[in-house]
């Protein structure tokens, strides 16, 4: 076998097809498999809390509720009171207006090349031209799926994700993990 190194350069094909090839992947798997619609719920009051979010105009971001600006109000009486009444959560909000899939699609797009991009850099100062398809795929599955799936398990731990949700995302990353492997593993140069 060779051991001469491969350079990112020989490496933009893979990079390429395995993005698109996970981008169509995913598609099918939240279009036609329909296995993620019960990631989310919808509130039996949904007009009144509206209402009531509405109320206060807020920006889009991301909120807590209850609200603690310092870590020390946590166990403060009326903090411990609200936190023991609830609702306790996590409330995030996009602009108000019609989703456009549009730029959801195009960011998620540019995320599948970044992680297609640091398979390519880990397996070319790891595997040398020419290596067997399997010592390839074990690699580049590896790191593609610890890029999919790997903060995915933090969701859970700090922000209360239903932990089924948590590993059917998990589950979608070793798939993505598998078919990025696949392609490299299949146009690696020789």
């Amino acid at each position: 076998m060779n051991t001469a190194m491969v350079s990112l350069g020989h490496l933009w094909l893979p990079i390429i097809v395995s993005a698109v090839i996970v981008f169509i992947a995913s598609a099918v798997m939240h279009m036609v498999l329909t296995y993620h619609r019960a990631d989310y719920m919808g509130l039996s009051n949904e007009d009144a809390v509206r209402a009531a979010v509405n109320a206060g105009r807020p920006a889009p971001g991301q909120y807590t509720i209850p609200y603690c600006a310092d870590p020390k109000e946590m166990g403060s009486p009326e903090k411990v009171q609200k936190f023991n009444e609830g609702p306790v959560g996590i409330l995030t909000l996009r602009p108000t207006g019609a989703v456009k899939m549009s730029g959801f699609l195009g960011s998620w797009f540019i995320f599948l090349l970044v992680i297609s991009y640091f398979t390519a850099y880990v397996l070319s100062r790891t595997i040398p031209l020419g290596a067997p398809y399997l010592a390839v795929f074990r690699i580049a599955g590896t790191v593609a799926w610890m890029g999919y799936a790997g903060a995915e398990i933090t969701n859970s731990i700090w922000r209360q994700q239903p932990w089924s949700v948590t590993t059917k995302n998990v589950i979608d990353g070793l798939i993505y993990g598998l078919l990025t492997a696949g392609v490299f593993g299949w146009l690696w140069p020789h």
